[in-house]
C-alpha cells in the first residue's frame, strides 16, 4: 500500500496555502482589484458611502476573510487527529477495565495509520497474553488444588483469601475457607498445630488427629500481593514419608548388622566345630590358635556393637573454653596432620573429647583416601561468631552421589565400613549448635568443614 504524505508535510502545505491566500487577499484589498473597483463605483455610480482603502482597513478586511478560511483549514488538519485521540481514549478506558477486544478501524496511510496498526497489534498481543495467562492460571490452580499439601493464603486481617482442597479438608471438613478468619479456624485444631501456625516460623511437629499421630512440616512466608501484606502457609503431611524413611533406615541397619554378624559368627561357628574336633582327637597343640582366632572375631564383633551403641547413646556435649595448644598437642598424639594456620587467639568453646574424636575420624578418613601424609592438613579460623575447623586431603574426592549421602547413618563406600563415622561427626556438630559440610577441592581432594559457635548461646 502506497504511503501518502505525512502529517508534517500536509500541515506545511496547508499553512503555506493559508499564507499565500492571506497575501493574495491583502494584495486584492489594498492594491488590486478592490481599490480600482471602489474608485469605479464612486465615479460611475456616484456612491457617497465611505469605503475602506487604507492599509489598516485592508489588514482588517484580510483578517475577516482569512479567519473562516483558517478555521476551515484547521478543521481539515485536526479532524483526523481528534478522531484518533477519541478512539485512543476509548481504547485506554477499555484496557483499564480489562477489555482488550477494542480495535480501531481506519484506512490511513500516514503516521496516524501507523499508530492505528500498532495499537491494534498491541491489542492482539495483550489478548494473546491474557489468554495464555488464563491458561497458565487454570493449570496452576488445578495443580495447587490437587496437591496433597494444604495451602492457605491469608491477608493482613488474617482472612483466608485462597485455600486448596487439602486445606479445606484439614481445617473445615471440606467446606470453603474463603473469607473466614483463619485464627478462628485454628481454634478447632490441636494446640501444637495452632501455636505453630500462629508463631510465624517454619516447624516440624507431631499432633494427635483422629485418634492417631500425624507429623506435619509447616512452611510460612510473608510477602506483598498487589501492594498488601499476605501470609502463605503450607501444611505438608510427613507421616507416610517419615515412616518410609524410618523403615528404609531400619532395613539398612538390619542389612549392615546381619552382614557383620554373619562375617563374625560364621568363622566362630566353623572354628568352634574345628576346635571340638581337635579336642576329640586329642590334638591340643592347635587349640590355642583356634581359641585366639575365636577371641579376635569376638572382640571385633564387640567393637562393632559398641560403635552402634555409642552412636545411639551419644551423651549431650559439655562445652567449655578450650586452650588451643594443649588440644592440638593431644590431637597430634593420635593422628598425623599438617597445621596450615596459627591457632586463633580466641579460645574454643566445645566438648573437647567429642570434637577430638570427630577430628581423629576425619583425619583418619583423609589418610585412608590415598592422600600423602603431607597432603592431610588441618586449619583453624574464626569467621564472624563461628569457628571453622577444616580437614583437607589430596585424595580422589567424592562423586556427587557420595557427597549427597556421605553424612547419612549407615552409608559407607568401604567394604568393612559401618557408615557411622561421618554420621557421628554430624550428630556431634549439630549437638554443639554447628554443622559439618563436605566439598571437593578444585585442585583435587576433599575438604571437610566443621563449623562451631565460638561461645555459649
Amino acid at each position: 500500500m502506497a504511503r501518502s504524505l505525512n502529517l508534517q508535510v500536509r500541515l506545511t502545505v496547508l499553512l503555506g496555502m493559508a499564507g499565500i491566500a492571506g497575501a493574495l487577499i491583502y494584495h486584492g484589498v489594498t492594491q488590486w482589484p478592490l481599490p480600482q473597483w471602489i474608485a469605479w463605483m464612486k465615479k460611475d455610480l456616484t456612491l457617497t458611502v465611505p469605503m475602506p482603502t487604507g492599509p489598516h482597513s485592508g489588514f482588517v478586511v484580510t483578517l475577516i476573510i482569512l479567519l473562516p478560511l483558517s478555521l476551515w483549514l484547521g478543521y481539515i488538519v485536526m479532524s483526523p487527529v481528534s478522531r484518533m485521540l477519541r478512539a485512543l481514549e476509548g481504547a485506554v478506558a477499555s484496557y483499564r477495565d480489562g477489555d482488550f477486544s477494542f480495535s480501531i478501524v481506519a484506512q490511513r496511510r500516514d503516521e496516524l495509520g501507523d499508530l492505528i496498526r500498532m495499537h491494534n497489534a498491541l491489542g492482539q498481543t495483550l489478548r494473546e497474553q491474557r489468554q495464555n495467562l488464563a491458561q497458565r492460571e487454570l493449570l496452576l490452580d488445578t495443580v495447587v488444588q490437587n496437591t496433597p499439601v494444604a495451602l492457605v493464603l491469608s491477608d493482613a486481617s488474617n482472612r483466608v483469601v485462597y485455600a486448596n482442597i487439602a486445606a479445606r479438608h484439614l481445617f473445615n471438613e471440606g467446606k470453603s475457607l474463603q473469607g473466614l478468619d483463619f485464627a478462628e479456624l485454628l481454634d478447632g485444631t490441636p494446640e501444637t498445630l495452632r501455636r505453630a501456625a500462629l508463631g510465624g516460623e517454619d516447624a516440624l511437629l507431631t499432633v494427635e488427629m483422629d485418634g492417631s499421630e500425624e507429623t506435619f512440616h509447616l512452611s510460612q512466608r510473608n510477602f506483598r500481593l498487589q501492594g498488601r501484606p499476605h501470609r502463605l502457609q503450607l501444611f505438608r503431611r510427613m507421616t507416610r514419608e517419615l515412616s518410609r524413611q524410618e523403615v528404609a533406615t531400619w532395613k539398612r541397619v538390619i542389612r549392615v548388622i546381619s552382614h557383620e554378624l554373619n562375617n563374625s559368627l560364621a568363622p566362630i561357628s566353623s572354628l568352634s566345630h574345628s576346635g571340638a574336633e581337635l579336642a576329640r582327637r586329642g590334638d591340643t597343640e592347635r587349640l590355642p590358635g583356634v581359641f585366639a582366632t575365636i577371641g579376635e572375631r569376638a572382640r571385633h564383633l564387640h567393637g562393632f556393637i559398641a560403635g552402634y551403641a555409642s552412636f545411639a547413646k551419644l551423651p549431650a556435649p559439655q562445652p567449655s573454653h578450650i586452650d588451643w595448644h594443649p588440644f592440638l598437642q593431644g590431637l597430634a598424639l593420635h593422628c598425623k596432620f599438617r597445621l596450615l594456620s596459627t591457632p586463633p587467639e580466641q579460645s574454643g568453646w566445645f566438648d573437647a573429647a567429642q570434637i577430638e574424636q570427630v577430628l581423629i575420624n576425619l583425619i583418619k578418613n583423609a589418610h585412608e583416601s590415598g592422600s600423602t601424609e603431607d597432603g592431610v592438613t588441618l586449619s583453624l579460623m574464626v569467621i564472624g561468631h563461628d569457628l571453622r575447623i577444616e580437614v583437607a586431603d589430596r585424595g580422589p574426592g567424592m562423586t556427587d552421589t557420595v557427597l549427597a549421602q556421605a553424612l547419612l547413618p549407615f552409608y559407607s563406600t568401604k567394604r568393612s565400613g559401618t557408615g557411622l563415622g561421618l554420621a557421628l561427626a554430624r550428630e556431634i556438630a549439630e549437638a554443639h549448635g554447628g554443622r559439618i559440610t563436605l566439598a571437593n577441592r578444585e585442585e583435587g581432594g576433599l575438604r571437610v568443614s566443621l563449623l562451631l559457635p565460638l561461645g555459649p548461646g
